[in-house]
């Protein structure tokens, strides 16, 4: 079947757009209109609202290295941030210092090519992969205030070979060493969640799986001379299982929707910032939850993070896992293959939380 030679973000498109980096270039003084987006709630500026960095609005942080060896404390710690939050940081993760380093470096001299070298890897008429910008469906939407470089990193037959192989061999190493680390933290991960919701490891796992897909997406936040018109990344929830995130420094950019407002995720030093996604939140019943969140921009430092998804095979199911069912406690998602899940997802725009809600059964439909 041809489908199984494909990767996820082979299943959706998006119409080309112009660089946002190269925009900045042109001393701007004010913002093209394509990105003003007025419709989102404007974000808090330095000095202007504090309320976001209130002492007890901080996502929880969570130590690996106690984790693993077992604190019954810790565990409920995570199983708490994963039910409350949907995020949480992790520190002590064992993933090499030196080698996110390097990756981070890398990161920046692709994103300070020349555009022509990077137009090399640009997102072809059928494909969200590669460099450009993603769910944009239409001439009239309104674009994000960012440029994104995108790919599927595992398993590795599904790469696309225009992106990732053709990559210079020092950054291919590097991100082929990372993708494999990131996998494991992934599967740590998913293996203590099991043990929190006492069920077992290998069913919760199947939610993302040995065989699971990962890809990549670097994402590129120039200065922006109005930030307070526009949004780096429109509020949604991800469609994946886990998604483990890079911030490249000390920046706040990310923000997440907690008690009805936007708190920012301070970034720690070598943390990565992990969030359940919608196929976690279906597997989980419900019990965990995908947040939304957003990006903003600064008006004169750039922001750069690598976000790296982790989701089932291609040729999976998913839906709520059935421990998790009981007499008192009603599936409240529908089962469904993996490639429609993701074929609807790309079809979409980007949308807070609205494809999850379309995965929800109702109390009245008869399944």
């Amino acid at each position: 079947m041809e489908m199984e030679n494909q990767g996820i973000t082979t299943l959706g498109k998006s119409k080309p757009v112009p660089s946002v980096q190269e925009l900045v270039k042109e001393s701007l003084e004010k913002v093209p209109n394509r990105y003003i987006q007025l419709n989102q709630e404007p974000p808090f500026l330095e000095g202007k609202d504090d309320s976001n960095d209130s002492n007890d609005l901080q996502v929880p942080i969570i130590n690996m290295d106690t984790l693993l060896n077992g604190d019954d404390l810790e565990l409920e710690k995570l199983h708490s941030a994963c039910q409350e939050w949907g995020f949480f940081q992790v520190v002590n993760h064992g993933v090499d210092k030196s080698m996110v380093e390097k990756l981070k470096m890398d990161t920046e001299v692709f994103f300070n090519q020349p555009l022509e070298e990077k137009k090399k890897y640009s997102q072809t008429a059928n494909d969200v992969e590669g460099y450009g910008q993603a769910f944009v469906g239409s001439e009239e939407q309104k674009l994000d205030w960012a440029d994104i470089f995108m790919f599927t990193t595992r398993p590795k037959h599904l790469r696309r070979p225009h992106l990732l192989p053709m990559l210079p061999h020092s950054y291919r190493d590097t991100i082929e060493n990372y993708s494999i680390e990131l996998k494991d933290l992934a599967t740590k991960l998913l293996n203590c969640l099991a043990k929190a919701l006492k069920i077992d490891p290998k069913v919760l796992r199947g939610a993302f799986g040995d065989e699971g897909l990962q890809s990549l997406r670097m994402n590129y936040y120039p200065p922006c001379p109005q930030p307070e018109k526009v949004i780096g990344l429109t509020p949604h929830s991800d469609a994946v299982t886990l998604t483990i995130l890079l911030q490249f420094n000390e920046i706040v950019g990310l923000q997440i929707r907690r008690d009805d407002k936007w708190v920012s995720v301070n970034p720690l030093p070598h943390a990565f910032v992990v969030n359940v996604g919608d196929i976690l939140e279906i597997a989980t019943n419900g019990m965990y939850r995908s947040i939304l969140h957003r990006a903003i921009v600064n008006a004169t430092k750039e922001r750069i993070s690598i976000a790296a998804f982790h989701m089932p095979p291609i040729d999976a199911e998913i839906g709520p896992i059935p421990e998790l069912i009981t007499p008192g406690t009603r599936a409240r998602f529908r089962r469904i293959n993996v490639t429609d899940y993701y074929k609807g997802y790309f079809s979409r725009s980007l949308d807070e939380k609205s494809y999850l809600d379309a995965m929800r059964i109702n109390e009245n439909d008869n399944i």
